[in-house]
């Protein structure tokens, strides 16, 4: 599967991220309930290369011969996580990456890949993908509270504790896990844009494209499903609609589908017909 991460990576980071994945699936084959803990210990190793500027320049060190890397890894990390953590791990450490950076990247796609993995088991995906779209949408609505949330220099206690406040039990625990995680260690990106990209994830887990879709009112059941056949025989591929209601557009729909927008609305008919006589 290629992910939204994997596309920013060098080559020698993408193909070392490719096989750490392998043994990633293969440690949650062998143990499925165990998914959860590995995305959240995962997460958290990437936290600490994020503090440890050392280490990580050390385990990402392609001079430094890759048992040398992995036997690191094992003696720091052994007994603090899983044996299934520290086996992808050590298999991380033992490849070659690009820079340390592209390592805690890739460290952090993996944690992503097992929450998804694990809530896909499980039959949660749908629900995951669902809350974590419907979420931008509401921070996007609430600028003010989406910069409080991305501020940079903001006490990352209180801005968790805010987020918490705000899904509470709302919503399925790999999506609070994935939302906490991207609030707490934001790694320069912006709340909004870091929630669409994990819900786009999410759809690519079921490899299925995203559209979308405004509308000036609720579509009923039938109408949903019109549209993503349609939407399916264009792209020649499953789309995943994601629904937003904006009254503003007068009549009609906006579909975006990746950089290509359908802009069936009101007012994007008349905002044309200005644009044709100005």
């Amino acid at each position: 599967m290629t992910s939204t991460v994997t596309t920013a990576l060098h080559a020698a980071s993408r193909e070392a991220l490719a096989a750490v994945e392998l043994t990633l699936l293969d440690v949650l084959e062998a143990t499925p309930a165990g998914a959860a803990a590995l995305g959240g210990e995962l997460f958290a190793v990437v936290g600490l290369l994020d503090r440890e500027v050392g280490l990580r320049r050390t385990l990402a060190d392609s001079s430094t011969a890759p048992s040398a890397r992995a036997r690191l890894v094992t003696e720091l990390l052994t007994g603090k996580v899983s044996a299934d953590t520290v086996t992808v791990l050590t298999t991380a450490a033992s490849a070659r990456w690009s820079s340390p950076r592209e390592l805690v990247d890739g460290l952090e796609s993996l944690a992503v890949t097992a929450l998804l993995v694990g809530a896909e088991r499980a039959g949660r995906l749908d629900s995951v993908e669902d809350e974590l779209f419907r979420l931008g949408r509401i921070l996007a609505d609430h600028g003010e509270l989406e910069q409080v949330l991305s501020n940079r220099t903001g006490d990352p206690v209180g801005k968790l504790e805010l987020i918490r406040g705000l899904i509470g039990s709302k919503v399925d625990a790999t999506t609070e896990t994935l939302v906490q995680n991207l609030v707490g260690r934001p790694r320069g990106r912006q709340l909004v844009s870091g929630l669409e990209a994990l819900a786009a994830e999410a759809a690519k887990r079921r490899e299925r494209s995203v559209a979308h879709v405004v509308s000036a009112g609720a579509l009923s059941a039938e109408q949903q499903e019109r549209l993503s056949a349609t939407l399916q025989r264009i792209y020649s591929r499953p789309i995943a609609l994601h629904l937003e209601i904006d009254p503003t557009i007068g009549g009609g729909l906006v579909v975006r589908v990746g950089d290509e927008v359908i802009d069936g609305s009101t007012s994007g008919r008349l905002d044309a017909l200005r644009r044709r006589f100005s």
